[in-house]
């Protein structure tokens, strides 16, 4: 018999690597499995950007996205790997989307401004501003690559072993908890973490777990924001997003900064595929809706300068993430493309459950939806 680890996480993503992080942390044995090479570019944890923030319309996300805050920071120390940059974030828009977000800040004791366009514009010339604004400065960008690399940095200074390009076939109930059969061999631990991102669902399909961990529908759709070159690289750009339904009558936007210039993109908008299945390929139409949004909105990049990349998308049918656990396996996943700023806050709520000190909140448990 080989040796019974504490837990063993499978996926090398944001979730799956926080996990690693929070649970070596606590002194746990814990070997992460990835099926890919470092680095690699087919899930939903790579590229240069993403946004943190702590506007949400309920106290669940604002807390966890505070909470995630300092463990960022933490780990940059740590690992002496910079990847967060606080630019401050703007939503505007409807404004009851805004005014939403805006209240909770407020009952949160976080802080954030109300603006009017023409305030908005004044402060950030390359944003073209709709009907309301709110402000919260405790907000930002994150380097994607960097922080999973830091993550991954920070698992193994506490203690966790790492091991890439392996594939993991099945897991199977054992006395002392979980085995996890990996095209290399099998795995013993008491405690089994599964944040594998779009392979998830076939992971237990295929572990005949299917009749113990009922996920609800998770849909993979495969997305494609565009970067546009600024046209004064010196001029700030916070983290933004326009809510449709007052001037914007399409699809709302998401928006930051980043190296690879500014970058947009539409939330959940493209087709449905499976891992196996996507293509890679931005779509023409997608495309043209980002020129078209960057001549109307964005007065500071070149809009004719654009280039397209794609990302995978895993939601559940109401955007709420799914971490919950059932007798040794925890589950993570369906993040539904706004799940990056929590990373680390996500991984101690995994470790909780893992622990077993803490029950699921209600919206994130198992079950259909």
């Amino acid at each position: 018999m080989s040796e019974i680890l504490d837990a063993i996480v499978i996926g090398g993503g944001l979730v799956g690597s926080s996990a690693a992080w929070r649970l070596a942390a606590r002194g746990r044995s814990v070997v992460q499995l990835e099926q890919f090479g470092p680095g690699h570019k087919h899930g939903a944890s790579h590229g240069t950007s993403r946004i943190y923030r702590q506007a949400y319309d309920n106290h669940l996300y604002t807390g966890l996205a505070a909470d995630a805050l300092p463990l960022w920071r933490e780990l940059e120390t740590t690992t002496d790997i910079g990847f967060l940059e606080l630019t401050g974030a703007v939503d505007h828009g409807l404004p009851q989307a805004v005014q939403s977000k805006a209240k909770i800040l407020l009952e949160a004791g976080i802080k954030g401004e109300i603006l009017t366009p023409a305030e908005a514009s004044a402060r950030w010339p390359g944003l073209r501003f709709d009907t309301t604004v709110l402000h919260h400065p405790d907000a930002g960008r994150l380097h994607a690559d960097r922080a999973v690399t830091a993550l991954k940095a920070g698992a193994v200074f506490a203690g966790a072993e790492i091991r890439h390009d392996v594939r993991v076939l099945a897991l199977a109930r054992a006395s002392y908890g979980v085995d996890v059969v990996t095209d290399s061999g099998t795995l013993a631990a008491r405690q089994v973490v599964i944040a594998a991102g779009a392979w998830t669902a076939d992971l237990i399909a295929d572990s005949g777990l299917g009749s113990e961990i009922v996920l609800p529908t998770l849909r993979t759709t495969q997305e494609q924001p565009a970067h546009f070159a600024p046209l004064d690289p010196g001029v700030e750009w916070p983290s933004f997003v326009h809510h449709t339904g007052a001037e914007l009558e399409t699809a709302g936007i998401y928006g930051l900064g980043s190296e690879d210039g500014i970058k947009i993109g539409e939330h959940a908008t493209g087709p449905v595929v499976t891992p196996q299945t996507r293509d890679y390929t931005p779509g023409i139409d997608g495309e043209q809706r980002l020129v078209e949004y960057a001549e109307s909105w964005l007065p500071g990049v070149d809009s004719t300068r654009v280039e397209s990349l794609t990302c995978l998308y895993t939601s559940t049918p109401d955007s709420n993430f799914v971490i919950d656990r059932v007798g040794a396996v925890t589950v993570a996943a369906g993040f539904s493309g706004h799940g990056f700023k929590f990373g680390p806050a996500l991984g101690e709520l995994v470790a909780d459950l893992v622990d077993g000190t803490t029950l699921a909140p209600e919206v994130f448990r198992l079950g259909e939806r």
